[in-house]
C-alpha cells in the first residue's frame, strides 16, 4: 500500500515517560532555602517601609536558615544541582540586594549618588562572591585542608557585617553626615573583602562530631545564645560583626601556616627523589591517605 491509513495517535502514547518520585528529603533543603528567600524579600519590604528593625531581624533569620539548608541536605543526603542553584539566587537576594537597600533607606540616601554608588558595589559584589564560589567548587585536585577556608568574606556574613553601623545606631550612637560618610566607606571596604583573595575560616566541618561529654553543654550554649539575641539582639549582632572582623587576619595566618606545611612536604619529598630513591618509602605518614581525598571540596 502506497499511502497507509493514518494513525493519529503517537506511537509513543503506549509507553509515556514517567517522571521518578522526588522524595521529601530532597525537597526539604529547598524549602528551607524558598523560606529564606521569602524572609529576605520581607526585609526589602521593611526598609522600604523605614521599618529598619525588622528588616535586619528579617535578614537575620534568613542567614540562620541558611546556615541549616545545606546541613539539612547533607545529612539528608537530598543535596542537588537544581538546590545548589537555588541556593546561589537566594543569597544574592537575601544578602547582597536586601542589605544594600537596607542601607540605603537608613541614611546612604542622603548622600544621593554617592549612597546608591556604594549599595550598587555592595550587591554586585555579592553576585560575583557567590559566582566565583560556584566556580571554585568544580576545581579538582586541591588539598584537603583548603575545606576549612572561603576565599573571601562569605555573602551571608557579609551581610551581618555590613549592617555594623546599623546596629551602633540603634545602640544610641550618634547619627550625622560624618557617619554616613564612615558608613559608605565601610560598605565598600567589606564589598571589597567579599571579593578579594582573603582566606577565611569556613566553619564547615564545625559541629559534624559532638563529643559525648559535650553534648549538654553545647545545648546550653546554643539556647543562651539565642536567648541572648533575642533579648538584646543589637548588642549580640555589634559584637559578632565586630569579632568576625577581628578574626579575619586569624583565617589569613591559618592559611600561610597550611601552605607552609605543604611547602616543607614538598621539599622533602624532592630530596629522595633526586638522590634516586623510591619516594613511596621516604612519604611522611600524614601524606599517605591523600591519594584517596575527594576531588571536590564543597
Amino acid at each position: 500500500m502506497v499511502f497507509p491509513p493514518f494513525d493519529p495517535t503517537p506511537p509513543t502514547s503506549r509507553h509515556r515517560r514517567r517522571f521518578r518520585a522526588i522524595p521529601v528529603r530532597v525537597l526539604l533543603p529547598n524549602l528551607i532555602t524558598l523560606l529564606a528567600l521569602c524572609a529576605g524579600l520581607t526585609a526589602i519590604r521593611m526598609a522600604v517601609e523605614n521599618n529598619i528593625q525588622l528588616a535586619l531581624a528579617a535578614i537575620v533569620f534568613a542567614a540562620l536558615l541558611d546556615g541549616v539548608d545545606g546541613r539539612v541536605a547533607r545529612m539528608l543526603k537530598g543535596t542537588s544541582r537544581f538546590g545548589a542553584e537555588l541556593d546561589s539566587l537566594a543569597d544574592f537576594v537575601n544578602f547582597g540586594v536586601a542589605p544594600a537597600l537596607i542601607l540605603y533607606f537608613w541614611g546612604l540616601y542622603e548622600l544621593k549618588s554617592a549612597g546608591w554608588i556604594a549599595a550598587l558595589v555592595f550587591a554586585i559584589c555579592a553576585a560575583l562572591r557567590l559566582a566565583r564560589f560556584n566556580v571554585m567548587i568544580d576545581e579538582p585536585n586541591q588539598p584537603v585542608w583548603t575545606g576549612n577556608f572561603f576565599t573571601g568574606i562569605p555573602a551571608p556574613a557579609g551581610a551581618i557585617t555590613v549592617l555594623l553601623p546599623i546596629y551602633l545606631n540603634l545602640l544610641g550612637a550618634p547619627t550625622g553626615l560624618v557617619v554616613v560618610w564612615l558608613t559608605f566607606f565601610y560598605t565598600l571596604a567589606i564589598a571589597l573583602f567579599m571579593v578579594s583573595r582573603l582566606p577565611v575560616f569556613s566553619g564547615k566541618r564545625v559541629g559534624k562530631r559532638v563529643p559525648p561529654e559535650l553534648v549538654l553543654p553545647v545545648f546550653v550554649v546554643v539556647v543562651l545564645f539565642f536567648a541572648l539575641l533575642i533579648s538584646y539582639p543589637w548588642q549580640v549582632l555589634s559584637l559578632g560583626a565586630l569579632g568576625y572582623l577581628a578574626c579575619l587576619p586569624l583565617g589569613w595566618l591559618s592559611y600561610r601556616n597550611y601552605v607552609r606545611k605543604d611547602a616543607e612536604a614538598a621539599a622533602a619529598l624532592a630530596v629522595p627523589m633526586s638522590a634516586g630513591e623510591n619516594p613511596s618509602e621516604q612519604r611522611p605518614p600524614e601524606l599517605r591517605g591523600e591519594d584517596e581525598r575527594p576531588a571536590r571540596l564543597n
